[in-house]
């Protein structure tokens, strides 16, 4: 069925996907993805990678020309730790936004029907 996921002849162990075509005859599909739903997580990504670009390009304005702001203690750590921290935690933040967004599947969404 799909042969070229068949790596019998490099390994010599079988195939390596059988779980696949096994889940594939067994009356699963392939579920392809829209292009609406493509663009549509593209969109949220590149909206979400501005967000963050945003935070980062004001810790770097900060520790390039606002050391004295930079080195205010709160809570006897300095803010660029905190600040860095925060950068971090945003990540991982931002990340699950985006991982949240993206499971929407493309009726789910708004303008998407």
């Amino acid at each position: 069925m799909i042969e070229w996921l068949n790596i019998a002849d490099v390994t010599g162990r079988g195939t390596a996907f059988q779980g696949v075509q096994h889940g594939l005859q067994n009356g699963a599909t392939m579920d392809p993805i829209s292009p609406r739903t493509i663009a549509r997580n593209a969109r949220y990504g590149l909206i979400l990678f501005v967000i963050y670009v945003l935070f980062y390009a004001t810790f770097v304005w900060l520790s390039a020309f606002r050391l004295d702001a930079m080195k205010r203690e709160i809570g006897g750590v300095t803010l660029s730790v905190l600040y860095g921290f925060g950068l971090i935690i945003a990540a991982f933040v931002l990340a699950l936004v985006y991982m949240v967004l993206c499971r929407r599947r493309s009726g789910d969404a708004e303008g998407d029907e």
